[in-house]
């Protein structure tokens, strides 16, 4: 017998990219966290059109309309990525009159009457993400033709051809039109007009000139030996050498936000902000993070006054974090001298470089990827599973496998699998797991000679690793680094269960399982055959540690491989519903519930 989750595509959810599609997400992310108890106070309920979990409502509703004893009924289908159900067509309806409810604020007024007091915020917070999204996704289709065009015009007709960082900036833009596979709302971004987006984020692939900062000198902290790079007279105004630095300052935080940054950290009539442009720059996929158009390897991360992925995910950079990315770069390197077989294929971008003036809106880090990209493709993960432009097409990673794997998907991805999976146990084996998600890992895809692929992969973003120091300090020794060197006393763990989260979060779910799911869907393969290849890849690498007792494979297969249940990111309640203190995450990125293990999925097909 055929399982929902076999078909692709699936005839359970409506075309990605509409609004009832943004709303079954919605609801199937609610139901994975438990919001309200969707999973532990439901019952399941079955009708002739199949499974319905009923949530019973509270006495207090019937001044809301409600019968005594209503409930909200959720049609679900099987799903295995990261929740053991999903939600289907026809969405939620309330049980005493089969009304159904259609539209996010609906759904999230009936939720907000099941939910503490105290957390009703938090509902009309997501409430009102749901509404950006909605909006953004409407955008992004009225838009779709016009960026397209620009893409093409601008980097050729065939993005498999797309080579060098300063065309890779095109994959960020197909990204950014792409939904993040754990949280639903993920294309809004709050506070933002459309025509700021439009001047600013990647989606619309635009153009703009930085402003400029003048920071009295005494002022500023510099990271990574050398303030060339902020120098004034580099930037043509000498009057400001050797008093002051040059911060390159993002123009959506220029006006109040930068105001107010600079009356908290005392520099308020001290430091100034310069008329004219700065440097011509173009949005990368994080959007705070931007490309010099003159050098596209040297980027500029520069906080901005706005959250994505969450109320509580603020867009700002805390000073301490550019010391942890340092650090963790650092780290990452003394790894890769140890392992030969890493030398020149995980490649790094340099993130030693930073400046701030004690404040999150007054800070900046400059990243300087590697030489010799530009005739490679570099590709971040997170576009793989993008429609090219043009319309109706194939994804993005048919085409590069056209180019690069004799048409083969499932080969590049089996390919990217086997280093990924082999470079990130092979840092669990050091005691690190890094918070390399799909936009933070970059496939670079070149010819060593003709009909020869080289893949390779391009790391950034090093600031939120966990460490199992004492794992860590035994295979490093005295070249194991102090944890004083980073500023996050988070970074540091005392047992695997941190780091077997944080490897099991973003390398296997948004890494690999996003991905085998994601190509079923597309109706590349049987799902079973993808998770297969998977666990497959997976088993490999764990193998190579060793697997017996005390060995560093043997936590990864009792705990991924093996077990019953992963951890799964519970985004929506840390980010938003939730408060720190009533959610208890002491890392919104970093709280987890549970869901099934796909892995053990066992098939023929």
């Amino acid at each position: 017998m055929t399982r929902p989750t076999d078909l692709a595509p699936t005839d359970l959810a409506p075309a990605a990219g509409t609004g009832t599609d943004l709303l079954l997400r919605v609801l199937s992310t609610l139901l994975r966290e438990d919001v309200v108890g969707w999973r532990t106070r439901s019952e399941p309920v079955r009708r002739p059109d199949g499974l319905w979990l009923r949530l019973r409502l509270r006495l207090a509703l019937p001044a809301r309309g409600a019968a005594t004893g209503d409930a909200l009924l959720m049609a679900v289908h099987e799903d295995g990525f990261q929740g053991v159900y999903a939600a289907r067509l026809p969405l939620l309806l309330r049980e005493s009159d089969g009304s159904e409810l259609g539209d996010a604020h609906t759904v999230m007024a009936a939720l907000r009457d099941l939910a503490d007091p105290a957390d009703r915020a938090g509902f009309d917070a997501f409430a009102e993400e749901c509404g950006l999204a909605l909006d953004a996704v409407r955008l992004h289709a009225e838009t779709r033709e016009e960026v397209d065009g620009l893409l093409t015009d601008r980097f050729g007709k065939d993005p498999a051809t797309w080579t060098g960082l300063a065309a890779g900036l095109g994959y960020d833009t197909l990204a950014a039109r792409a939904d993040h596979p754990v949280y639903p709302t993920s294309r809004g971004r709050s506070g933002l007009s459309v025509a700021q987006l439009r001047s600013y984020a990647p989606e619309f692939h635009p153009r703009f000139a930085l402003r400029r900062l003048a920071v009295p000198r005494e002022d500023v902290t510099v990271g990574g030996g050398t303030d060339t790079w902020l120098s004034p007279l580099a930037a043509g105004l000498p009057q400001y050498e050797g008093s002051h630095y040059l911060f390159p300052v993002h123009p959506l935080t220029v006006g109040g936000p930068l105001r107010d940054a600079l009356r908290a950290a005392g520099l308020d009539g001290r430091a100034e902000l310069l008329d004219g442009p700065g440097p011509d720059v173009v949005p990368t996929l994080s959007m705070r993070t931007v490309a010099r158009t003159a050098d596209a390897s040297h980027h500029l991360k520069l906080p901005l006054a706005t959250a994505t992925l969450g109320l509580r995910n603020r867009r700002t950079i805390k000073p301490g974090t550019l010391v942890d990315g340092a650090a963790g770069q650092r780290l990452i390197e003394s790894v890769i001298a140890r392992e030969p077989r890493f030398q020149g294929v995980v490649l790094h971008a340099d993130e030693t470089r930073y400046a701030h003036a004690g404040h999150e809106l007054l800070a900046v880090l400059l990243r300087r990827y590697p030489a010799g990209l530009d005739e490679a493709v570099v590709v971040p993960m997170a576009a793989l599973l993008c429609p090219v432009p043009g319309g109706a097409g194939p994804l993005l990673i048919d085409r590069l496998a056209e180019r690069f794997h004799g048409g083969d998907p499932l080969a590049l991805l089996d390919a990217a699998l086997t280093l990924l999976f082999d470079w990130q146990t092979t840092l669990f084996a050091y005691g690190i797991a890094l918070e390399s998600h799909q936009q933070n890992i970059s496939l670079v895809l070149d010819e060593e000679a003709p009909g020869r692929t080289r893949l390779r992969l391009l790391l950034k973003d090093n600031d939120g690793p966990r460490i199992h120091h004492a794992r860590l300090r035994d295979v490093m020794g005295e070249q194991a680094p102090d944890p004083r060197e980073f500023d996050d006393a988070r970074i540091f763990v005392d047992g695997d269960g941190p780091v077997l989260d944080l490897f099991t979060t973003i390398t296997v779910h948004l890494c690999a399982g996003a991905y085998a799911f994601g190509l079923a869907r597309h109706g590349h393969a049987p799902l079973d055959r993808l998770l297969r290849l998977v666990r497959d890849r997976l088993a490999e690498a764990v193998a190579r540690l060793g697997t017996g007792p005390g060995e560093p494979g043997a936590p990864l297969r009792t705990h991924v491989l093996d077990a019953a249940e992963l951890p799964v990111k519970a985004m929506v309640t840390a980010g938003t519903l939730l408060s720190k203190e009533r959610s208890g995450a002491a890392d919104i990125n970093k709280h987890y519930t549970t869901g099934p293990n796909y892995l053990l999925r066992r098939g023929t097909s």
